[in-house]
């Protein structure tokens, strides 16, 4: 079966059959399912940041220190980067949504272990395989949502999926950590497990059916990574996140000059606000103006940088900062997704495993590179570092033409 994000836009035969549903000249989306996906990515979001809220309650009824409960959090994404192409190349010819279901069900596992662990040891080994389902995870959700319709409504079928990224910052994470406060962190754990095997339900019933890849239609990793374009959709990744986690990493000392180090928890929910509406923006625009966004949303997050290098100290400035960095980054998912989606057609799930490979490593360079220089530096040059990052992420965004091209609307 061909995937509709083939260069020749060629329509699954699914949705061929069927046809899609119109009215006024409007495309329905399949809400339930693209909702379901959200739900899914939602709670692997949360699972895989949850520790970070839980820190102190984790720490004192393990035994453990502070950092080593935190090291929860990086060990996760580091197995997630190193893992995520090798288990997609593995599990490519198995069925979707059994394989979407058995990671649905692999994250409740993981957080179920975790809420009973009795070692910090046991909870160590289960975010390690939370990690590896979570690379699985990222590298399908993107194509899976945008093959349930139409070449020319996938980039908003990809934000509808993608929203439940900024919700479980903005959200999932500060009532998980209310909850944790209030009757334990288990609890909040166990919760997230039983949450879990209710989202498995409803992905069987919501979720359409897609096969894997033929054994002799399987293009090779090399031959993937040298499809026109997809390199500098990785590069412009890459840079943009680094950027991002450069500054984001340090967001509290980035803050103490201004003061909102004080309301912090009132400034990220801003951020994560406007991160939905950034979601919902991209959506709305990226199978029609993809590079056009892209590079929107670098120069909006580098006017962000600018604000926050040269006005530190204005609480005002900083926390309408804080607003437009929320907007630029919340579009970032739809949009460095929906390429390589794009570019890849039915090896879809490859390129996107790339995707996550590159985004969690930036998110681990960003955090190294970020304490360098705040270390040799000081916090002055952590904006203007990430200035220069994108800068470069525009470029490559407006000069390679095979990288970020929108999708043309049949004739019909």
């Amino acid at each position: 079966m061909a995937s509709p994000i083939t260069d020749s836009l060629t329509l699954p035969k699914r949705a061929a059959a069927a046809g899609p549903s119109r009215r006024s000249g409007r495309t329905r989306l399949p809400l339930n399912g693209l909702l379901a996906l959200a739900a899914v990515v939602f709670t692997g979001v949360v699972t895989e940041i949850l520790p970070a809220g839980l820190l102190p309650q984790m720490s004192a009824d393990l035994g453990a220190s502070e950092s080593q409960i935190g090291q929860l959090v990086a060990i996760y994404a580091v197995t997630t980067a190193i893992t995520a192409i090798p288990l997609t190349a593995l599990t490519r010819s198995v069925p979707r949504k059994p394989l979407l279901v058995a990671l649905v069900l692999g994250f409740a596992l993981v957080n179920g272990v975790t809420a009973i662990a009795d070692s910090y040891a046991l909870i160590l080994i289960a975010r390690v395989l939370g990690g590896m389902l979570a690379g699985l995870l990222w590298a399908m959700a993107a194509g899976y949502a945008m093959r349930t319709v139409e070449p020319e409504h996938s980039g908003r079928a990809l934000s509808i999926a993608m929203v439940g990224t900024p919700l479980a910052f903005a959200f999932g994470l500060p009532i998980a950590t209310m909850l944790g406060g209030a009757v334990g962190w288990r609890a909040a754990f166990g919760l997230i497990a039983i949450v879990g095997v209710g989202l498995a339900v409803w992905a069987v019933a919501a979720l359409p059916s897609f096969p894997g890849e033929r054994a002799g239609a399987r293009p090779s990793l090399a031959s993937v990574l040298r499809m026109p374009g997809l390199a500098a959709v990785l590069a412009t990744t890459a840079f943009f996140i680094l950027a991002h986690n450069i500054a984001y990493t340090y967001i509290a000392p980035l803050t103490v000059a201004s003061g909102l180090d004080a309301h912090l928890d009132l400034a990220l929910l801003v951020f994560g606000v406007l991160a939905v509406v950034g979601v919902i923006g991209a959506g709305a625009l990226v199978d029609r103006r993809m590079r056009s966004m892209v590079i929107v949303a670098a120069v909006l997050l580098g006017a962000a940088m600018i604000a926050i290098g040269l006005w530190a100290a204005q609480p005002i400035v900083v926390f309408l900062a804080l607003g437009v960095w929320g907007l630029a980054y919340g579009s970032a998912p739809t949009l460095l997704q929906a390429a390589p989606a794009r570019i890849a057609g039915d090896a879809a799930d490859v390129a996107q495993s790339m995707v996550v490979a590159t985004w969690n490593g930036s998110i681990a360079a960003g955090a190294f590179v970020g304490g360098l220089a705040l270390d040799a530096l000081g916090v002055d040059w952590l904006p203007w570092l990430a200035l220069a990052l994108l800068a470069v992420a525009a470029a490559i965004a407006a000069t390679v033409r095979t990288a970020f091209a929108p999708i043309t609307p049949p004739v019909e």
